[in-house]
């Protein structure tokens, strides 16, 4: 059965004190200075390592070095398995831990090395996968390298999304355009971290009825999406077909592969949509909203789904 949701942006006092820095500047205002103190958005290297395999012949490798916000990173690792096609079921994961756990570990994993110059505390994780799932890493690097933003012509990209991702149904979702005004306040009202620092971006969940279902935070808006996402993917509530995803900038195509791969009906943005994610809304029938802002907003894609607005 599956749960109902937590708390919508849960961080421990320990994951709010990694996520923030603070630093003594010097404060202009008009043509005064004064000392004063700003709160940063931390960012640090996160590596996801995967282990699979017979339990007597594990195999692990490094596959993601992501820079993030320290917090919510077993839901960022789990994400961006899920959104890359590794795990379609979170019963796929056996465990997920941090490497400096080592009393967490086999015996025999001890010598595991990483693909970082350092290991400090909770930089890195270790995704164990259950020994019955297979994996192709050959699939892996050519699908990771395919849908990333690296220069690789649509085409292709859309080809590799077409292999990976879960079989889709009708989109009946439908939201009014005046609750859809509402989101992005809302969105940023539960940004806890930008309303600290003032640079980082979000990614957050709403129903039909314009509610606030989770929220997460990271100066990688790619690193918010797959913590969302892997969230909701470990607490199996995905596919989320009865809801929207909130961006608080522009929507890539890297970003509606994953709302894609976790079943997302619709998609808005505050910033613009790039031309790939438009084609890919159109093929996948994803409905997409742009620019969406106090007053106005742009439809690319699914105008049906939209309540409430009349046509010229």
């Amino acid at each position: 059965m599956k749960s109902s949701h937590p708390t919508q942006n849960p961080r421990t006092n320990a994951e709010l004190s990694r996520a923030t820095h603070t630093v003594s500047i010097e404060k202009i205002l008009g043509l005064s200075s004064h000392h004063a103190q700003d709160a940063l958005a931390v960012e640090e290297p996160l590596e996801i390592q995967l282990a699979h395999g017979p339990l007597d012949a594990r195999s692990v490798k490094s596959i993601s070095i992501t820079m993030r916000t320290p917090g919510h990173d077993f839901d960022l690792a789990a994400g961006f398995l899920m959104t890359e096609g590794v795990v379609r079921d979170p019963n796929d994961i056996d465990q997920i831990v941090y490497l400096a756990n080592r009393a967490e570990l086999p015996a025999t994993d001890l010598q595991t090395e990483t693909a970082l110059p350092y290991r400090p505390e909770k930089n890195v994780v270790r995704v164990d996968l259950v020994p019955k799932v297979a994996v192709s890493l050959a699939n892996l690097e050519r699908n990771f390298y395919t849908t990333s933003s690296c220069g690789i012509c649509g085409k292709a990209s859309l080809l590799a999304l077409q292999t990976v991702c879960p079989p889709r149904r009708k989109n009946v979702f439908q939201i009014e355009a005046e609750v859809l005004y509402q989101l992005p306040n809302r969105l940023r009202q539960a940004q806890t971290l930008f309303n600290q620092t003032g640079g980082i971006h979000g990614a957050a969940l709403f129903n039909a009825a314009g509610e606030l279902l989770s929220v997460r935070e990271d100066v990688g808006r790619h690193n918010a999406v797959d913590k969302l996402l892997g969230a909701e993917f470990l607490a199996d509530r995905t596919p989320l077909r009865d809801t929207l995803l909130l961006l608080s900038g522009r929507a890539s195509f890297e970003l509606l592969q994953k709302a894609l791969m976790g079943g997302v009906s619709m998609v808005a943005s505050v910033g613009a949509p790039s031309s790939l994610a438009v084609q890919v809304a159109k093929d996948f029938d994803i409905a997409l909203v742009g620019f969406l802002r106090e007053g106005h907003f742009n439809i690319y894609h699914g105008a049906e789904h939209i309540l409430g607005h009349t046509s010229d």
